[in-house]
C-alpha cells in the first residue's frame, strides 16, 4: 500500500538558522519558506536525490510543533511522510486494521497542495506517520 518515502521532517527552533546549516554546510538546496497557517508550521525542504528532508517550525501558539519543541528544544525528527495512490483507501484500509488516524480523519492539503493525513504514533511504534497522496 505505501509507496516511496516522500519525505523525513525534522522540526527545528530556528527555520532561517537551519536553512542556512542545510545550503552552507551541506551545500544542499533549500526551498523557499511555505507558510502552512492550517497546519501551524512553516517549512522549508531540502532536495535530495532520492527524497526530501523537511524542515518545519512552529507558526503560531497553537502550533502542535511549539509542543514538540518544548519536549526537545534543539529539534528532531518529527514525522515519516510516505506517498500513497489513493488516500481515502489507504485510510479506510488502515481504521479497518485498528489504526488511529488524528484529526478528523479527513485529508487535509498539506505542504505539495496534495491531500495528506496523520496516524497516530502509538500504533507505529512511536513515530509519526503522514501519507500523502502520489
Amino acid at each position: 500500500m505505501i509507496g516511496r518515502l516522500n519525505h523525513v521532517a525534522i522540526a527545528v527552533p530556528d527555520l532561517a538558522a537551519a536553512t542556512q546549516q542545510y545550503r552552507g554546510a551541506l551545500g544542499a538546496t533549500v526551498s523557499d519558506p511555505i507558510a502552512l497557517p492550517s497546519h501551524g508550521v512553516t517549512v522549508v525542504f531540502v532536495e535530495l536525490p532520492n527524497t526530501k528532508i523537511e524542515l518545519l517550525e512552529p507558526l503560531g501558539e497553537g502550533s502542535p510543533i511549539a509542543a514538540f519543541l518544548a519536549r526537545t528544544p534543539s529539534g528532531g525528527i518529527h514525522h515519516l511522510c510516505y506517498e500513497v495512490d489513493d488516500i481515502l483507501a489507504a485510510r479506510d484500509h488502515l481504521v479497518g486494521t485498528g489504526a488511529r488516524v488524528l484529526g478528523s480523519g479527513e485529508p487535509t492539503n498539506g505542504a505539495h497542495d496534495k491531500p495528506v493525513l496523520f496516524l497516530h504514533p502509538k500504533d507505529f511504534n512511536g513515530t509519526l506517520i503522514e501519507l500523502e497522496q502520489a
